[in-house]
C-alpha cells in the first residue's frame, strides 16, 4: 500500500517512537500526549496493514517491519528537518523548536539569566530545556544538543565552552559551625557532616583537593547523599551539613554571609560547562543562537 500524505506526519510520530523505544519520552520529545501518539501510531499500522511496533506495560520493541522502516525513513526524514532549519538562515525571525538536555546548576546559573534576552530577541523559537543531571545519549533521546562539565562530554561529539573554568570548595551555613569548628586541614572533614555526591552516572564522588604539588581525593562520611545541586545548597543553608560546590555558584551566598567558605587554600580547579552536539545532525539556527547570546552575555564568564 503506497504511503499518502497525510502518513507523513504519523510516520515522523513512529520514528520517535523508534528512537525512545518509549511512548512518553517520544511524546514529550514531539510535544504531544502519549495517548495521541499510541492513536497515531494503531492508525498508522491499520492503514499498512502491518504491525510495526510491539507494546507490553514494561517495554517497547520494534517488529521486524518496524526495523525495517525505521531505517528506510530515517535519513530522508532526517534531510527534511535538516532542510526545514536552513530555511531559517533565510528568515529575518528564526523559528522553531530546540530541545536540550541540562544539569540543574545549568539551568538556573548559565541559561535563566539569558533567556529573558534570549526570548525577547528570538520570540518564536521554542526551548525545550530538560533539567536531568544524568548522563545520556542526547543524540538517541531526540536532543538537539546537552550541556555538561568540560571533562564528561563524549569524545564523539562536537563541543563548545560556555563559561569559565571552576573551583570547587568547601562550604558551610554559620548554623552549622556554630556548634563545631571550621577544618583546617581536609583530612578534619572526616569528622564532620558532609552532604555527599552522586554523579549522573550513579557513581558516588570522591571530594578533590589541591593545593601547591599536593593533590588527593576523600571519600567523606555523611548521612545524605544527593544528585543535586539546588538541592544540596538548600540543604547546608539549613545547616545540614558541609558541601562540595563550585565557588561561582554560591558567591551571592557568600557575600550575603549565608555560606562559608572553608579549606580555601585547597579548592580544587576544573573545567567549566560546554555545549555539545553530534557532528551527524545540521545544527538548528536557534541552537547557534542560544549558544551566541550564552557567549556573549557571559553569565558564569569565558
Amino acid at each position: 500500500m503506497p504511503f499518502r500524505r497525510a502518513d507523513l506526519a504519523d510516520l515522523s510520530y513512529f520514528l520517535a517512537i523508534a528512537r525512545h523505544r518509549n511512548f512518553r519520552k517520544a511524546a514529550t520529545e514531539l510535544g504531544v500526549s502519549a495517548s495521541a501518539l499510541s492513536h497515531s501510531l494503531r492508525g498508522l499500522e491499520e492503514r499498512l496493514k502491518v504491525r510495526l511496533v510491539n507494546r507490553t506495560n514494561r517495554s517497547v520493541t520494534l517488529t521486524a517491519a518496524g526495523e525495517d522502516l525505521e531505517q528506510s525513513i530515517r535519513d530522508p526524514f532526517a534531510a527534511i528537518h535538516d532542510a526545514e532549519d536552513r530555511l531559517n538562515f533565510h528568515r529575518n525571525a528564526p523559528t522553531g523548536r530546540v530541545r536540550i538536555n541540562v544539569p540543574d546548576d545549568a539551568a538556573t546559573q548559565l541559561l535563566a539569566p539569558i533567556l529573558p534576552e534570549f526570548v525577547a530577541r528570538y520570540p518564536d523559537v521554542e526551548l525545550d530545556i530538560c533539567v536531568d543531571n544524568a548522563m545520556i545519549d542526547v543524540t538517541q533521546e531526540g536532543f538537539d544538543a546537552g550541556i555538561r562539565f568540560g571533562g564528561t562530554v563524549p569524545e564523539d561529539m562536537i563541543a563548545q565552552r560556555l563559561s569559565a573554568d571552576f573551583n570547587w570548595v568547601i562550604a558551610g551555613s554559620p548554623a552549622y559551625f556554630e556548634s563545631r569548628d571550621e577544618p583546617q586541614h581536609p583530612e578534619d572533614l572526616m569528622h564532620h557532616q558532609c552532604i555527599r555526591i552522586r554523579l549522573g552516572n550513579a557513581r558516588m564522588y570522591k571530594w578533590e583537593f589541591e593545593r601547591g604539588d599536593e593533590a588527593f581525593e576523600l571519600d567523606v562520611p555523611g548521612g545524605v547523599t544527593v544528585n543535586n545541586g539546588g538541592a544540596s545548597r538548600a540543604m547546608a543553608l539549613r545547616g545540614l551539613g558541609l558541601i562540595y560546590i563550585a565557588e561561582e555558584g554560591i558567591a551571592d551566598l557568600v557575600a550575603l554571609g549565608r555560606l562559608r567558605v572553608v579549606l580555601a587554600d585547597w579548592a580544587s580547579p576544573g573545567p567549566g560547562y560546554f555545549i555539545y552536539y553530534s557532528s551527524r545532525r545540521q545544527v538548528p539556527r536557534g541552537l547557534r543562537l542560544l549558544v551566541d547570546l550564552i557567549r556573549e552575555l557571559r553569565p558564569l564568564g569565558l
